[in-house]
C-alpha cells in the first residue's frame, strides 16, 4: 500500500524559518571551529584544555542544529514539499533530490559524530567528523549556486519558495 506524497503549494512559515535557521547556526559553526579544535587536541594529548564558552558554544549549536533538523524532516514527511518547477528536467530533479538527501545526510551526520568524539572521546568520530564538514562546505556551496541557477538563468521562481513572507 502507498500513499500520496503530500505536495503543497508551498513551503510553511516554519519550514522557512528553520530552513534560514540552520543554515544560520551551520554557518556559525565555522567561525566556532577554532577553538574546539584546539580543545580538542589538548584533551587527546591528556592536557587540560581550555574550555571555554565559545568551545560549549559550538558543541551546544551543534546539538541545536541536530534538533532543528529532525523536526524540519518531521515536518517534510508530514506537510510535504512543493513540486519542483515544471520546466525542470527529470536529470535536474534527482540532483537536486540526491544535494537534498546528501545535505540532510550530513547535517544529521555530523552533530552525532561530533557528539561521539566529545562526549565519548572517540578519535574516529572526530577525524570522521571534520572530514565530514568538508563535504557539508562542498553541498552547501553546490545547493547555493543551484539556487542561485534556478534564480538569475531559468529565472523559474525557485528560490523564492524560501522566501519569508509578511504575515498579517
Amino acid at each position: 500500500m502507498t500513499f500520496p506524497k503530500p505536495s503543497p503549494p508551498a513551503y510553511s512559515a516554519v519550514q522557512i524559518w528553520l530552513h534560514w535557521g540552520i543554515a544560520l547556526l551551520i554557518g556559525s559553526q565555522f567561525v566556532l571551529n577554532g577553538p574546539i579544535g584546539k580543545a580538542w587536541r589538548a584533551l587527546s594529548r591528556g592536557q587540560g584544555g581550555d574550555i571555554s564558552s565559545t568551545v560549549l558554544l559550538h558543541v551546544y549549536v551543534g546539538i541545536g542544529v541536530l534538533v532543528l533538523v529532525l523536526w524540519r524532516l518531521a515536518l517534510r514527511v508530514r506537510r510535504g514539499v512543493p513540486d519542483a518547477p515544471e520546466s525542470e528536467t527529470r536529470a535536474m530533479q534527482m540532483a537536486g533530490h540526491l544535494g537534498h538527501l546528501g545535505l540532510y545526510g550530513l547535517m544529521i551526520f555530523v552533530p552525532i559524530s561530533g557528539m561521539m568524539a566529545w562526549y565519548g572521546g572517540i578519535g574516529l568520530a572526530a577525524n570522521i567528523h571534520q572530514t565530514a564538514t568538508t563535504f557539508v562546505i562542498v553541498l552547501v556551496g553546490l545547493h547555493v549556486a543551484a539556487a542561485l541557477y534556478h534564480h538569475f538563468w531559468l529565472k523559474d521562481g525557485l528560490l523564492f519558495r524560501m522566501k519569508m513572507r509578511k504575515t498579517r
